[in-house]
């Protein structure tokens, strides 16, 4: 519903999922899981982040091929992590758009971008939490993807307030 609410507002660009706070709201189970992507891809006009739940590779190319076959909106969101760094470039070859999540650094970042992420996600709140700056690793990321020319997007993830939005 808040989806639904936020995209009648005019000010949805699109949807990143998570799937934690999807079983927090009652949707389990693959099947309902799939659904619900699907459903959320009927209700917005841009992207929706489809996370895979593994691991390791193999098993990460295999769930992300699923996801990306359920609807044309979907990307592939997948964890900044050797196997998923692996994962995003086998997927930008085949074309299969990436969301690079769980970045706290610059490095990961780069990392991201170079294997073809479409995507990367920073996580600013929770950088903030520890005492980092969140808000300057975006602008550092975004610099940077300036630079040398990455076509990769950035965004923001784990934000905390309106502030964080603002600035």
């Amino acid at each position: 519903e808040q989806i639904r609410e936020a995209n009648n507002l005019g000010i949805l660009d699109g949807v990143t999922t998570n799937p934690s706070l999807m079983a927090k709201e009652g949707i389990k189970g693959d099947k309902n899981i799939k659904q619900h992507y699907i459903d959320i891809c009927n209700i917005v006009d841009g992207d929706v982040s489809a996370e895979v739940l593994s691991t390791e590779y193999d098993a990460m190319i295999r769930e992300g091929r699923e996801l990306a076959a359920l609807h044309e909106q979907i990307v592939v969101k997948v964890p900044c992590t050797k196997d998923g760094i692996r994962a995003v470039k086998t997927f930008a070859k085949e074309g299969i758009r990436t969301n690079c999540t769980l970045i706290f650094g610059q490095g990961q970042a780069l990392l991201a971008a170079k294997a073809g992420a479409t995507y990367a996600s920073p996580f600013i709140g929770r950088l903030d939490d520890i005492g980092s700056d969140g808000l300057a690793l975006v602008a550092d990321i975004v610099d940077m993807y300036t630079n040398y020319g990455f076509r990769t997007e950035v965004i923001a993830a784990s934000i905390r307030s309106t502030q964080h939005i603002v600035d």
